[in-house]
């Protein structure tokens, strides 16, 4: 009797364990991440680097082969390849293998610090390296909006409202805008009118810069307080770009002629010129939904989610 009992309990723990592996199965199963393509890590970085005017030799000599050297101190590195062509440098970086993807974050911060470093001792025109590493993201859901009866500023800031409300849905990662145009302020001006008043397009573009620039005006210390001094003059709007006055050699003859009212004679960019705001023409990436205007926003889950229960939320 007692050999029967042993071998009935065995049977009933063994007929228990078989259940709750059944149900824990079942419920993993449906808990499982889901997503239209596999989530994968990139190992692989790019570094682009621009050098306006210079050939290829001096991209050569004064860029790339001064980032290399930085990043080969980086015990990180499979390998390192690298392109310099007038104007232009190109570094492509591999991290070894035996790096998994929850420690790529730290590598990929090593290696921007290394960049930063290098930086310092680059010539002057060179623009800041474009560091992207961000290949591996998934994107499970893809939107266009369009809106009828709304100009693209208008639509373009209704999109941005709808991507702060969806950064905040649970399970989502990120949130990559597409279609989005550059801003920018145009200055109208008729070359001949420049060549009149004795200016060249140069100087105006070189007064614009000159005006709009951010320097450190100092500070004044008074008993045990220290007061900021912060100049005024900074652009905010287009029409402060119209009042601007213009400087040059013919300028000062013209202002030191008074008007028949008796007031020096000014001359702004705005009565040469007209100042409108609008986008970088021609833009670099336009989209369309069914022939419409659009915005496309790609929205990407979280690592280890239900991409279909995700896109349920976000709908």
């Amino acid at each position: 009797m007692n050999l029967t009992a042993i071998a009935l309990e065995k049977r009933a723990i063994s007929y228990f364990a078989i259940f709750l592996i059944v149900v824990g199965g079942i419920y993993s199963y449906f808990q499982l991440g889901q997503l239209e393509d596999p989530e994968y890590s990139v190992k692989t970085a790019a570094i682009i680097t621009t050098y306006p005017g210079a050939s290829a030799k001096e991209v050569e000599l004064e860029v790339t082969d001064r980032l290399e050297l930085a990043i080969q101190e980086m015990s990180q590195l499979k390998n390192v390849y690298s392109m310099s062509r007038p104007g232009f440098s190109l570094i492509k970086v591999d991290i070894s293998p035996e790096y998994w993807s929850n420690v790529l974050p730290q590598v990929w911060d090593e290696l921007r610090k290394k960049i930063r470093d290098a930086r310092e001792k680059f010539p002057p025109g060179v623009s800041k390296p474009v560091i992207a590493d961000d290949y591996g993201d998934v994107f499970g859901m893809l939107f266009a909006v369009t809106g009828d009866g709304f100009n693209y500023t208008e639509l373009e800031n209704h999109v941005k409202d709808i991507r702060k409300e969806l950064l905040l849905v649970k399970g989502v990662a990120k949130i990559v805008l597409w279609g989005v145009q550059s801003k920018a302020i145009y200055v109208d001006v008729s070359e001949s009118q420049l060549a009149n008043l004795g200016f060249t397009p140069e100087e105006l573009a070189a007064t614009l810069q000159f005006q709009n620039k951010v320097v450190q005006a100092g500070q004044v210390d008074v008993q045990s307080e220290r007061l900021r001094i912060a100049p005024t003059g900074a652009f905010k709007r287009p029409e402060d770009i119209g009042n601007l006055t213009l400087r040059s050699l013919l300028l000062g003859r013209i202002q030191g002629q008074s008007d028949s009212t008796g007031r020096d004679s000014l001359l702004r960019i705005r009565d040469i010129a007209q100042v409108r705001r609008g986008y970088q023409d021609p833009p670099q990436n336009l989209m369309r939904f069914n022939g419409k205007i659009a915005i496309g926003m790609a929205i990407s889950p979280l690592s280890g989610t239900n991409v279909v229960k995700v896109g349920e939320v976000v709908e």
